[in-house]
């Protein structure tokens, strides 16, 4: 038990590369941290650090047992806040990146409804296109849409919306309702893409039939948003899950067309950077889980 204390202190002084700061954030003096740290090189047979007045460095050998020693700590610490978590409510600030406009049509509601299930939480989101480090910036976890690229994090999939084809009133009665998925060739088709043409892919929900058809547009667009803004304008057609277009279609501004069709489903994702996830954490995903699968 007495080594399992001494990789905790350890641990500590290194993240604070301090065995003063180290001091204040655990109450232990600064002499019985030096004191401890000493004891446990002798015990290891290595020196695990280099002193002097002005700073701390590790050894090779220090960084290598850091390492281990951080994930032994963090997995005692976590196996310690779960068993108490079985008597009290999760505490804390979750910090959490966000797409915006899948933030505003599916998670808002979800969130009020999680935050009321556990008022001890307090909550910090970012919601901007860009996707955060979840490495070097301070997030518990991230929200994301579309397929992965970083296969460093640890990914848990929520959901996946199917995609309808949607239109205006007045775009349909001006350029003519398409009445196959080829017909999008020839019509102004509003999408996230990085040239001046893409290929969309549809599936026939009867027998999953599949037709590739390459449409243009004049906009290039990033914010799902605007795409469906736009296509309220009469400015073409969209590509896009039922939730995010559901105001527009009951109002009447917007109109699914080819019904019998839809796009490739969107996948949804929980990104952290570890398995070790705190009580906090680790009921919001469980909690977005369960409940975006219902309205999706």
């Amino acid at each position: 038990m007495e080594i399992l204390n001494d990789m905790v202190l350890f641990v500590e002084v290194v993240k604070a590369m301090s065995f003063r700061r180290a001091a204040d954030a655990t109450g232990v003096p600064n002499s019985t941290l030096s004191r401890r740290i000493s004891a446990l090189e002798k015990a290891i047979g290595l020196r695990l650090m280099h002193r002097t007045t002005r700073r701390l460095e590790l050894t090779e050998a220090g960084r290598i047992y850091f390492e281990r020693c951080k994930r032994i700590v963090d997995e005692a610490k976590l196996a310690h806040e779960q068993l108490g978590e079985m008597l009290a409510q999760p505490t804390g600030v979750l910090r959490a990146s966000l797409p915006v406009d899948f933030a505003t049509a599916y998670l808002a509601p979800l969130i009020a409804e999680f935050s009321n299930l556990y008022p001890g939480i307090k909550f910090d989101f970012d919601l901007t296109p860009r996707r955060v480090d979840l490495v070097s910036e301070p997030f518990d976890v991230a929200i994301r849409m579309g397929e992965l690229q970083d296969s460093t994090l640890i990914a848990r999939q929520l959901a996946s919306l199917a995609t309808n084809l949607y239109a205006s009133p007045k775009y349909l009665k001006k350029f003519g309702k398409p009445k196959e998925p080829a017909d999008l060739a020839t019509h102004e088709c509003l999408g996230f893409r990085v040239s001046k043409s893409t290929m969309w892919t549809l599936y026939r929900s009867a027998d999953m039939c599949e037709s590739k058809v390459e449409v243009s547009g004049k906009f290039q667009l990033n914010s799902v948003g605007m795409m469906r803004r736009f296509a309220a304008l009469d400015m073409g057609v969209v590509l896009m899950p039922e939730a995010m277009v559901a105001d527009d279609v009951a109002t009447g501004r917007l109109n699914r067309i080819l019904p019998l069709w839809q796009g490739a489903a969107i996948p949804i994702y929980a990104m952290t950077e570890t398995r070790l996830l705190p009580a906090k954490t680790q009921k919001f995903i469980d909690f977005l889980s369960k409940r975006i699968s219902k309205i999706t």
